[in-house]
């Protein structure tokens, strides 16, 4: 925290992205001078705007501030920026946005979230449990909570952090929690890690980094991952988790169980997101809240007034003509979890989908497998790869997935066509899938659907 202290002002290269702005939120609230640039604007970044931070849209190294106390960068800007060469150059404090979270959370009881889907919906759901149940928890989640309209939850007197612990890059090596949970180690992010076995090596490493006396806490399906480990707790779906979600049945639209752990039962949790994934997702949660000890009368309260994060099952539009729903998946796993859920809730409509892959990289390594989950949709439209911060490699595109596809009801169009191509379907259920900019078209797409719909 030593580097944190007496700051007065700090710069973010690439302040627009969702890990970025949370930090450069938290800094604000502090009352440090925050600046950045970011690529291309956007809603997040106009958002940030308005509660105080400069920030410009072009690399110009003239219009950086002049009395900058330390800069925050993530690892999806390119080293030929101009101002990131700038900055170098002057021997400018410079720190990785995971260096900072570390700081950030070292001299605060912490609680991070790792793995390769969940931990977004797991760390906003054990923020919001906390919060709600009066704990001083400051929090760093990878999506706008829907309770909370922001994506970090702030106390004056910061006890607890809960932290979303990225792997990309190896993010979460900076972090020494308390309290670790990890939902899922498939493979991903093999243009950094090479392939599977040394991604999950990594997050074993990730492991071993708790502090003393501090508690891993695993989904129960990774227990052979972990045998190594003096010791662990699990959660899930089945009942020889520690924590676990049992006798599930669905109510007006609501998904409706009982928690369990030892002799602690909440029966009749109700909540509002579909899949059996969400039920997991809460399991972990619990998990976390039970052995911090949070009364069990508030964990159910929270998980019944939790509202989700902007682009997990984010239902836009839902009425007697239409439904429309946005999701972030961008991996195979994610991708048959989301439409898997869909299906359950709408059994007897048709299912359209239009998805952007996200890295060139991801899509050659996982080409099958997004075809595969794809094929569950009646209906499939691709888009061009968002390259994110990749240059293009030679024979890959998303035409790749769709000629693997085995459904004839698919289609690949440009991102600029969609919304006019949208119009000449006839649709029940649509979902916009992707961690790209296929947000940008989302409320394009909602106002089509409106007018065409009503």
């Amino acid at each position: 925290m030593a580097a944190l202290q007496n700051i007065q002002s700090a710069y973010f290269l690439g302040i627009g992205g969702i890990g970025m702005s949370s930090i450069a939120r938290y800094f604000a609230s502090r009352g440090i001078k925050v600046a950045g640039y970011d690529k291309t604007p956007s809603p997040l970044t106009k958002q940030l705007e308005k509660e105080g931070m400069l920030i410009h849209y072009h690399d110009r190294p003239d219009w950086i501030p002049a009395d900058i106390d330390i800069v925050i960068y993530t690892p999806a800007i390119p080293e030929s920026l101009n101002e990131f060469v700038l900055l170098k150059r002057q021997g400018a404090p410079i720190y990785k946005r995971s260096q900072v979270l570390g700081m950030i959370s070292e001299n605060h009881f912490t609680v991070a979230v790792a793995g390769t889907h969940g931990k977004t919906s797991v760390s906003s759901l054990i923020a919001h449990i906390l919060h709600w149940s009066g704990q001083h928890v400051t929090a760093f989640v990878g999506g706008i909570m829907k309770n909370y309209r922001s994506n970090c939850i702030i106390s004056d007197s910061t006890e607890i952090v809960v932290v979303e612990a990225d792997e990309f890059d190896r993010s979460f090596l900076h972090l020494h929690p308390d309290i670790i949970v990890i939902t899922a180690i498939d493979p991903d992010h093999l243009d950094i890690y090479g392939n599977g076995d040394e991604m999950e090596r990594n997050f074993k490493t990730f492991a071993s980094q708790i502090r003393p006396g501090g508690q891993l806490i695993i989904e129960n399906k990774l227990q052979s991952k972990f045998q190594d480990k003096p010791s662990f707790l699990t959660y899930g779906l089945a009942p020889s988790a520690n924590f676990t979600s049992v006798n599930a049945f669905i109510d007006s639209g609501f998904q409706v169980f009982d928690l369990q752990h030892e002799s602690l039962s909440i029966n009749r949790v109700k909540f509002a997101l579909p899949g059996e994934y969400n039920r997991k997702n809460v399991a972990a949660a619990f998990a976390v809240a039970s052995h911090m000890g949070t009364e069990p009368d508030k964990i159910k309260q929270a998980i019944e007034s939790y509202q989700g994060v902007e682009r997990r099952f984010d239902i836009r539009i839902r009425n007697n003509n239409i439904v429309f729903i946005d999701d972030y998946a961008h991996h195979p796993e994610e991708l048959k979890a989301c439409i898997e859920a869909v299906r359950t809730l709408f059994p007897d409509k048709t299912i359209t989908g239009v998805f952007q892959p996200h890295l060139f990289s991801r899509t050659r390594d996982f080409a099958d497998g997004f075809a595969a989950s794809l094929d569950k949709l009646d209906k499939c439209i691709l888009i061009p790869i968002y390259p994110a911060r990749e240059k293009p490699i030679k024979g890959v595109s998303s035409v790749m997935i769709y000629d693997r596809m085995r459904m004839k009801s698919k289609y690949h169009y440009q991102k600029n066509e969609l919304v006019e191509k949208l119009m000449n379907f006839d649709l029940e259920v649509l979902l916009t899938l992707g961690a790209g900019d296929i947000d940008r078209l989302v409320i394009p797409i909602k106002n089509m659907l409106e007018e065409k719909y009503g």
